[in-house]
């Protein structure tokens, strides 16, 4: 699960950030209301924690925006403020959680696990063709023969993505985006080995499911007739 931070204080967006990624999120950090909207805009984060009080774009103009738009990222605002209005202005333009400063970390990430817990998507086996994805125990399966083998890790991120997206390509830059992060400098030679693991995988159980490489364009799941 991808999160965008929007946080002005440094060492406070640092601290939660890294919190976050101990429990296994994929973790971006903007320190501008300006480029926090830029990167809400596209659309790939699963939840966003965004700061009221933003240099250059306040926290409130990005919600709107950003619902304006249709992106439906779930969003915990944080601030210090705590009056009753500015949570009610919150909740009026879209946002999902309101918690104020100063918090305690556990309690900030208890409320990220709601919410992403909450997203409909996010506790559902994913099928297509014969193969099924298990969200809670990453393993992957055959239906049709029932055999599985797990998969964890960037792998599982990769296989969720395609699966989520079946038959539609996906360029290397939106893969990069969503499963590697905005500050990864390492991925374009991760990519297809990570790939390469997932078709032996599915190859392994026997799946008709394959990612297929398309030439200047990227990658689309798709089912191999035999």
């Amino acid at each position: 699960m991808r999160i965008l931070i929007v946080e002005d204080e440094i060492k406070l967006a640092d601290m939660v950030s890294e919190r976050l990624k101990k429990e296994k999120y994929t973790v971006d950090v903007t320190n501008d209301g300006e480029t926090g909207l830029y990167n809400a805009l596209d659309g790939i984060y699963d939840l966003i924690i965004l700061d009221i009080m933003l240099p250059k774009v306040n926290g409130i103009e990005i919600l709107k925006e950003i619902r304006e738009n249709n992106i439906n990222s779930k969003v915990i605002m944080l601030t210090a403020k705590g009056e009753l209005e500015d949570k009610l202005l919150g909740f009026q333009n879209g946002a999902n959680d309101y918690i104020s400063k100063p918090f305690h970390i556990d309690e900030l990430v208890a409320r990220v696990n709601v919410q992403l817990r909450n997203n409909n998507n996010e506790k559902k086996d994913i099928c297509y063709g014969d193969l099924i994805l298990n969200i809670d125990k990453s393993i992957i399966s055959n239906k049709n023969t029932k055999e599985e083998v797990s998969i964890i890790n960037k792998e599982f991120q990769l296989l969720e993505y395609f699966m989520r997206n079946p038959e539609q390509v996906l360029s290397k830059e939106m893969i990069y985006d969503k499963v590697w992060g905005m500050d990864n400098e390492s991925f374009s030679n991760n990519l297809e080995a990570y790939l390469s693991f997932i078709r032996k995988k599915l190859k392994l159980i026997d799946s008709k499911v394959n990612i297929k490489s398309l030439r200047n364009l990227g990658y689309k799941m798709v089912i191999v007739d035999e």
